[in-house]
C-alpha cells in the first residue's frame, strides 16, 4: 500500500477524503443527537435518518453526471456547497431561531449533495491508479472513513456531552472548507485517456491537453495511472488538468443523459451484480434501523459509574465509534483476504455479524455491548472494501461512474425505509427492539447465500468479471 501514496493525485484525492469524511462523520452524528434532544421521541430520529438516507436512492441519477463532468469541478463544488448549508445551523442557534424543522429540512440538502462525492472519488481511483492496486487504494479508502469516523464519532460524542451538539457545526463547516481547497488542487486524467493520450518529455500525460512542451509519443502515451501520476509538475492544476476535458471522452451515442444511465443499466442486466446487490441489502435494512434507534437506545443502556459524567450524548457517541470501529478494523483487513474467494468471504461476514451483533445486545452493558458491536461489524467492513473493488474492476471503465451509482442506488434504498422503521419500533416497542434487525439480517444474509450458487461461487474480488 506504501507505493499508493507515492502517486501524488491519490495522496490528495486521500485526503480530501479524510478531511470530508471527518466533516460527514461530525454533521451526522451531531443532527440525529439534536433531533433527539430537541424532542425526546425516536420517530423523529426516524424522519432523521430518513431524510438522510433518502436521497441516495436517487444516487443513480448522479453517474451520468460523474461519468460526464469533471470530477475535480464536482468535489470542489459540492464541499464548498455543503459549508455553507451546514453554517445555517449555527447561525440559527446564534439567532435563538433553531427549531427541529430547520434540522430536519438541512439533512436531506446535505446528503443530496454527496450523492456526488462518493461516486466521483469511486470513479476517479481507476483512473489514477493501476488496476492491481485497486483493492489497496480501496482498502486505503475504507480505513479513512472507517478510522476517521471512528475516532469522529467518540469525540463528537464528547464534545456533545460537554458543550452541546451546535458546536460541532461549526468545526463540520470548517472542514469541508478545507476539503474544496484540497479538492482543488487535484489533477485527474478522462476515463480511457490511455486511447488518446500524448506523453511529454517530462513524463506528463493527457488528453490532447497543452501540457508545457514535448512532442507526443510515437504510441499516443499512456494514462496518467499509478506511480505515472508522481512527478510534482504532473497534471496540476497550473497546467491544466486533464480531468477539466472528461466530457471530451463521451462516446457520440451516449449524449443524452437518459442514454447513459439505460447504457449502464444494461451493462448490469443478468449478471450478478444485481443479486449481490440483494444480499447487501438484506442488513442495510437494518442498518438503517439502527441508526435512527441508537440515540435512544444509548439514552436506556446502562452505564458505568466511571463513564456517567459522559452522559448518555457520550455513550451515543461510543456507541457510534464502536460502529465505524468495526468497519475500520474490517477495511485494514481486507486485503489480508484479497485473494480468497469472495463468496465464502461473504457467507462467513453473515454468520460472524449476526451472532456477534446479538450477544452484544444480550450484554446491554456499555463497555462489552460497544466491544462485541465492533467485533460484529468487523467483516462488514472487509466484505465493502472487496464490493467497492468489484464495481470497479467487473464493469468496463468508462461505466464504472453510472455502475457504482446504480448499484448504490439499489443496494441503500432500503435504507431511509429501514430508518423510518425504526423509528416507528422504537418508539413502540423500544430501541432494544429496533437493534436486534442487525443480528437477525446478518443470519438472513448467509441463508441466502447458501441457497445462491453463483454469488457464493464468485472469485477473489480483484478477478471478478462481467465477461465470464
Amino acid at each position: 500500500m506504501r507505493g499508493l501514496f507515492d502517486n501524488r493525485t491519490f495522496r490528495r484525492l486521500f485526503a480530501g477524503r479524510v478531511i470530508t469524511n471527518l466533516g460527514d462523520s461530525l454533521y451526522f452524528i451531531g443532527a440525529m443527537w439534536l433531533v433527539y434532544s430537541l424532542t425526546g421521541d425516536p420517530f423523529y430520529t426516524g424522519v432523521a435518518g430518513f431524510l438522510t438516507q433518502g436521497p441516495a436512492v436517487f444516487q443513480f441519477l448522479a453517474g451520468p453526471i460523474v461519468d460526464r463532468h469533471p470530477i475535480r469541478r464536482l468535489l470542489v463544488g459540492t464541499q464548498l456547497f455543503q459549508a455553507v448549508i451546514v453554517a445555517t445551523i449555527p447561525i440559527a442557534h446564534a439567532l435563538d431561531a433553531l427549531t427541529v424543522w430547520h434540522v430536519l429540512a438541512v439533512m436531506p440538502i446535505l446528503s443530496a449533495a454527496n450523492q456526488l462525492v462518493y461516486p466521483a472519488q469511486t470513479a476517479a481511483l481507476p483512473r489514477i491508479v493501476d488496476e492491481a492496486e485497486l483493492v489497496a487504494a480501496n482498502s486505503a479508502f475504507s480505513v479513512a472513513y472507517q478510522g476517521f469516523e471512528m475516532v469522529a464519532n467518540g469525540i463528537g460524542g464528547v464534545i456533545i456531552g460537554f458543550v452541546g451538539a451546535v458546536s460541532l457545526f461549526v468545526i463540520d463547516a470548517a472542514t469541508f472548507g478545507i476539503a474544496a481547497l484540497v479538492f482543488a488542487t487535484l489533477a485527474i486524467p478522462p476515463a480511457n485517456a490511455g486511447d488518446e493520450s500524448t506523453a511529454t518529455d517530462d513524463g506528463r500525460t493527457g488528453d490532447g491537453v497543452e501540457s508545457g512542451g514535448g512532442e507526443p509519443a510515437a504510441d499516443g502515451g499512456t494514462p496518467t495511472r499509478a506511480n505515472d501520476a508522481d512527478s510534482d509538475d504532473e497534471g496540476s492544476p497550473e497546467d491544466g488538468s486533464t480531468d477539466d476535458h472528461a466530457s471530451d471522452t463521451t462516446p457520440p451515442e451516449s449524449d443524452g443523459y437518459v442514454d447513459r444511465l439505460r447504457e449502464g443499466a444494461d451493462v448490469l442486466r443478468g449478471t450478478f451484480l444485481l443479486p449481490l446487490v440483494v444480499a447487501a441489502s438484506i442488513l442495510n435494512v437494518t442498518g438503517g434501523m439502527v441508526m435512527a434507534s441508537i440515540p435512544a437506545y444509548a439514552d436506556s443502556l446502562a452505564v458505568p459509574t466511571a463513564l456517567s459524567a459522559l452522559g448518555a450524548a457520550g455513550a451515543y457517541g461510543i456507541l457510534m465509534a464502536a460502529f465505524a470501529g468495526g468497519n475500520f478494523l474490517g477495511a485494514l483487513a481486507a486485503s489480508a483476504v484479497s485473494d480468497r474467494p469472495f463468496g465464502y468471504v461473504f457467507l462467513a461476514s453473515g454468520f460472524a455479524t449476526g451472532t456477534l451483533w446479538t450477544a452484544g445486545l444480550l450484554v446491554d452493558w456499555l463497555p462489552l455491548t460497544a466491544l462485541l458491536f465492533t467485533l460484529a461489524l468487523v467483516p462488514v467492513g472487509t466484505v465493502n472494501v472487496q464490493i467497492a473493488t468489484i464495481v470497479q474492476t467487473a464493469p468496463p471503465e468508462a461505466l464504472v461512474g453510472r455502475v457504482s451509482s446504480l448499484l448504490g442506488s439499489a443496494s441503500t434504498a432500503v435504507v431511509p425505509v429501514g430508518a423510518l422503521l425504526g423509528g416507528i419500533v422504537a418508539g413502540a416497542l423500544g430501541p432494544r427492539a429496533a437493534m436486534a434487525g442487525i443480528g437477525v439480517a446478518g443470519l438472513g444474509q448467509a441463508v441466502y447465500l447458501l441457497a445462491n450458487a453463483e454469488i457464493r461461487g464468485l472469485p477473489p474480488a480483484g478477478e471478478t468479471s462481467l465477461d465470464g
